[in-house]
């Protein structure tokens, strides 16, 4: 979900889990867990992570939400987005990731065989062009914010 993204390691390749307006941070998924009051346990719950999923892409989808109608865990939880393109998802987020389980707000197929995708980052970058587009005018802006701060 949203581990991996340590600083930004590989100075957020488009194809790997990156957030553009986390650059400046240092902190990987141990300090993101300690901050958040899971250090030590092993389980989560997951609405807490799907809220911190739908903050870091907020800026680059029309509209994003956790589903209030069905039922989260704390193995699971639902998050609705509507892609720039308007295409509207339900997507499913456990353990092993995130998928889309539904083309519609708050409808779960049963028969939908979608593949995990580790990060919301890979996943939108798979559904949505305009979201390619939105994380990389992120990333360059803030990279132009980095060198105007650099420079004074």
């Amino acid at each position: 979900m949203r581990g991996g993204r340590g600083a930004c390691a590989d100075f957020c390749r488009m194809e790997t889990d990156c957030n553009p307006m986390e650059l400046s941070s240092v902190s990987g998924f141990e300090e993101d867990a300690e901050l958040n009051g899971f250090e030590g346990t092993d389980m989560k719950d997951m609405r807490l992570e799907a809220e911190a999923v739908v903050n870091d892409v907020l800026f680059a989808v029309n509209t994003m939400f956790v589903s209030k109608t069905l039922r989260c865990a704390d193995d699971v939880a639902y998050i609705n987005v509507e892609t720039r393109e308007r295409n509207r998802y339900c997507l499913e987020l456990t353990e092993a990731g995130l998928r889309v389980v539904g083309y519609a707000f708050d409808q779960v197929d049963d028969h939908l065989q979608t593949p995990y995708h580790e990060t919301v980052y890979s996943l939108l970058d798979t559904l949505s062009p305009a979201y390619r587009e939105a994380f990389g005018n992120a990333l360059l802006q803030r990279l132009e914010a980095l060198k105007r701060d650099g420079q004074s």
